[in-house]
């Protein structure tokens, strides 16, 4: 395969970095150097800002039916090209591609709805606040956002930030991973297929020093991350110090909690996806299982037989369940991990490291799944995001243990309940410390007409992602208060003697039936 150059988007066009440094690019199911990825310099990001801020005026005077018009025809073009946006998915970040399929379908969904902007962004009206005034409120766009995506879901942030960011009047300023800036790049081909107004959505690659060129530039009304926690709060208060309103998602460590009465075979089907789609490189990954005594030793068992059943390799191979981890570090971070958690005493059950691969993977950075039991709360393995197919199990007493131990935790992203119990479900959804939930199955994420996030240190910020929530956060009200009166400037009685009538003023017609 020729090398590519990753390039800029801005202002409509493909812009390559000048004299910038570039980094390498691999596809992870082989080890292969694929491309380079510019750094972008700081001249750069000011004239991706400068595009942004000078489309914002012209596109928030768009009639809101028109922006929609964009948003139903990227919709299409997504729809037209799907397989071709998956398999650069499938490519650069090495999500198999049946599950690149579907990240690329939910976007499409989420663009559906933003299509109902036109209803999710009405104001309100109170009359009668006082004799001939009302009370109004609109929702207004703020101005430039500026968004960082991780690696692991190129796709979805996109579709969580700037449909609803561009739909409510707002422009765009987007920095993909420099790890799966593929669709990114096919995306902006999108952008002038369908005649997306210059400047709108600036796509811009490079380092930390991208965003940190965005806190203190007035052209920037808010900031917007996925990625982890350490740098969602050292976004959070450079935003802070700049006025900067802000979105920011952090790590996650979600339980999987099994009761009694678990259905087996349902649990089983879930925890596989759950804790090995998309190699556990995902947000909303299962990482802990928590299982109560009753139905231990059988649950682990089927467990540890199903997990060894699972088939990795090429993410573009359609016949296997699990592809690579985006990285050679992130491959030896991994392998880390079990280090520690052989140190600290857990039993390593099943050992994911060094699989058996065909030749053409054998450069590849492949983790099979990992399972370990005997682990304790306190343990790093059972408190730290390991972001890859590594699961620990721990044994619980019961249902309040397992809550007790999901408030502990520095996150609250997700977590689920396998039972059939009425009140189990319940007493889970209403006290399990977490933004997401889950009962009877793996992946909690919420559909996209309702908002997605988490509560501790998983998330930092008041509004979440897509739904109400995208829309709140795009939008800013402003409240405008009205005294009105008939034109003579004289205001009506409510009360009083009636006005004579002069001799020549006709007589009003009241009714249909007056003579």
């Amino acid at each position: 395969m020729d090398r590519m150059r990753v390039r800029n988007f801005i202002n409509g066009q493909w812009v390559e970095e000048a004299g910038g440094s570039y980094v390498p690019l691999f596809n992870p199911s082989t080890g292969e150097q694929i491309g380079e990825v510019p750094l972008s310099s700081a001249k750069t990001s000011e004239a991706a800002i400068e595009s942004a801020a000078s489309a914002y005026h012209r596109w928030r005077r768009l009639p809101l039916g028109r922006r929609m018009k964009f948003l139903f025809d990227m919709r299409k073009a997504m729809e037209e090209r799907l397989e071709d946006l998956a398999v650069g998915i499938a490519i650069d970040q090495a999500k198999h591609i049946s599950e690149a399929r579907g990240e690329v379908q939910r976007v499409i969904q989420i663009i559906e709805t933003a299509c109902s902007i036109p209803t999710l962004i009405q104001g309100e009206t109170l009359e009668s606040i006082g004799e001939n005034i009302v009370g109004r409120v609109v929702k207004q766009p703020l101005g430039v956002f500026a968004g960082v995506a991780p690696f692991n879901f190129p796709a979805l942030v996109f579709g969580w930030f700037i449909p609803f960011a561009i739909g409510v009047g707002n422009t765009f300023i987007f920095k993909p991973s420099t790890q799966s800036p593929l669709f990114m790049q096919k995306m902006g081909d999108i952008f002038n297929a369908i005649g997306l107004p210059p400047g709108v959505v600036n796509i811009i690659h490079g380092n930390r020093s991208i965003p940190d060129s965005w806190y203190n530039n007035p052209n920037i009304s808010g900031i917007c991350l996925v990625g982890s926690t350490p740098t969602a709060k050292k976004m959070a208060e450079a935003a802070g110090r700049g006025g900067k309103r802000s979105m920011l998602l952090g790590g996650a460590k979600n339980y999987l909690v099994v009761m009694e009465d678990v259905q087996l075979d349902i649990f089983i089907e879930n925890f596989l996806g759950s804790c090995y789609g998309s190699a556990g490189q995902r947000c909303l990954a299962g990482s802990v299982v928590a299982i109560v005594p009753e139905v231990y030793d059988k649950v682990v068992d089927a467990m540890i037989t199903a997990s060894k059943k699972i088939t990795y390799g090429d993410a573009l191979d359609p016949s296997v369940y699990m592809g690579p981890v985006i990285s050679a570090d992130a491959k030896a971070k991994i392998h880390r991990y079990i280090e520690i958690g052989i140190q600290k005493g857990a039993k390593l059950v099943l050992d994911g490291r060094n699989p058996i691969l065909p030749e053409k993977n054998q450069n590849g950075y492949f983790v099979a799944p990992t399972i370990f039991t005997e682990v304790t709360p306190c343990m790093t393995i059972a408190r730290e995001e390991i972001f890859g197919p590594v699961v620990s199990v721990i044994r619980i007493k019961d249902m309040e243990d397992a809550l007790s131990l999901i408030r502990q935790q520095e996150f609250g992203n997700g977590a689920c309940i396998f039972t059939q119990n009425l009140y189990y479900t319940e007493r889970f959804i209403a006290e399990a410390d977490v933004g997401m939930v889950g009962v009877n199955i793996g992946v909690p994420a919420p559909h996209p007409y309702l908002p997605f996030g988490g509560i501790k240190g998983s998330h930092l910020g008041t509004t979440k992602v897509q739904g109400k929530d995208g829309i709140d956060f795009f939008t800013q009200n402003k409240i405008a208060t009205l005294r009105f009166a008939p034109p003579s400037g004289q205001f009506v009685a409510e009360e009083g003697p009636a006005k004579p009538k002069s001799p020549a003023e006709p007589k009003a017609v009241r009714s249909c039936t007056a003579g």
